[in-house]
């Protein structure tokens, strides 16, 4: 078992090493990728070298340079939260955003002066004391706050992009392949909060051995989301949204919304915008001859939708139109559905079943 573990730690090592390089050599993929995940595979380089060089017996197979592992405990974290948002929303690089990794420094510094600067002499007497197993302990229960903190706050990010994206575009985009990679992350720390708990229990073997599978577990999927990164850069590249003002600035009045209301309904009915199927809402706000944020208040305030609702409710109308036409004897539903602006079969089924109460096939048959 030990040796297999050793295997796919000099796999990931060497992995890890030939991303970076392909990365710092080729102008392209340094353009492509993003460069959160280009340090989050820095990141496991750190971490997986020190065992590396344990593994082969460096130094005696001094135990420091599982220490300097540690380096990359709480790095990872806090990488995963900046490139998801950096990923989703577009966000460049700040130096704002380094404060994020003041816990990484702080832990580092601590993981140099504690493990790895004192002598044989006092390591041994707090081994026989059992000071060293509670510190490393601690740090164990201090890197799972940190990352599951920071990966809390990845799945955040996402979810808030999801239900903005409601209010901008009039169709789905897939996300599915970010959602899985944050899904796993969360599912290997969940595991490693039950190891560090059985371990709580006196099971310290069971865990120690587990641990190590788990971290490498994580430095896979990372490989696995930056070599993807690297030969299919659109992958985490969804369509950057508009900038939008705050409409709290809006200075119409309730008559100018009801005046735009109508407006908008004829527009609907007679233009048929939202046969796009990639309409924004920075598209049908130009159509009107509205702001973004003032068709945002418009539909929030006067018609009590967003706009991902709104323009599917059209869409519906037209495709009850369309499956009572000659047209029907030719297209499925879902072809009838992309004729009135769909395209995604199960934003489709969702949007009719919400609105009129019953799939397409049984609104029909009764």
């Amino acid at each position: 078992m030990q040796t297999l573990f050793n295997q796919f730690v000099y796999f990931g090592f060497l992995q890890s090493l030939f991303l970076l390089c392909i990365f710092v050599l080729s102008a392209k993929n340094r353009k492509n990728i993003n460069a959160y995940l280009a340090f989050l595979v820095f990141a496991l380089l750190i971490g997986l070298s020190g065992r590396v060089l344990h593994i082969a017996g460096f130094f005696n197979k001094d135990f420091r340079l599982i220490a300097f592992s540690e380096f990359a405990t709480l790095l990872f974290g806090t990488t995963v939260f900046l490139f998801t948002r950096s990923s989703l929303f577009n966000k460049r690089f700040s130096y704002q955003d380094l404060v994020h990794y003041i816990p990484s420094i702080f832990y580092m510094t601590f993981i140099v002066f504690y493990f790895m600067l004192p002598s044989n002499e006092v390591i041994s007497t707090r081994i026989r004391s059992g000071e060293l197993h509670r510190m490393v302990m601690a740090c164990h229960a201090v890197g799972l706050i940190v990352n599951i903190t920071y990966w809390g706050l990845s799945l955040q990010e996402f979810l808030r992009f999801r239900e903005s994206l409601k209010n901008e575009l009039s169709y789905t985009v897939k996300t599915r392949f970010f959602l899985n990679f944050i899904i796993v992350i969360g599912l290997c720390l969940l595991i490693w909060v039950t190891l560090y708990f059985i371990s709580l229990f006196g099971f310290d073997m069971l865990e120690r051995n587990a641990r190590h599978l788990i971290w490498l577990s994580i430095a896979f999927v990372v490989l696995f989301i930056a070599y993807y990164g690297m030969i299919s850069p659109d992958i985490f590249r969804i369509k950057s949204l508009e900038a939008v003002q705050k409409y709290t600035q809006s200075k119409l009045t309730t008559s100018d919304l009801n005046r735009l209301k109508n407006e908008l309904e004829s527009l609907m009915e007679q233009k048929k915008p939202y046969l796009n199927n990639k309409l924004l809402k920075a598209e049908l706000a130009e159509l009107l001859g509205v702001s973004n944020p003032e068709l945002a208040r418009l539909l929030n305030e006067s018609i009590g939708m967003n706009f991902f609702e709104y323009v599917n409710y059209y869409r519906i109308k037209e495709f009850v139109k369309l499956a009572k036409s000659d047209k029907a004897q030719h297209l499925t539903f879902f072809g009838l559905a992309q004729e009135a602006g769909f395209n995604s079969k199960t934003t489709f089924n969702k949007s009719f079943k919400k609105l009129m109460g019953s799939s397409p096939s049984e609104y029909f048959n009764n």
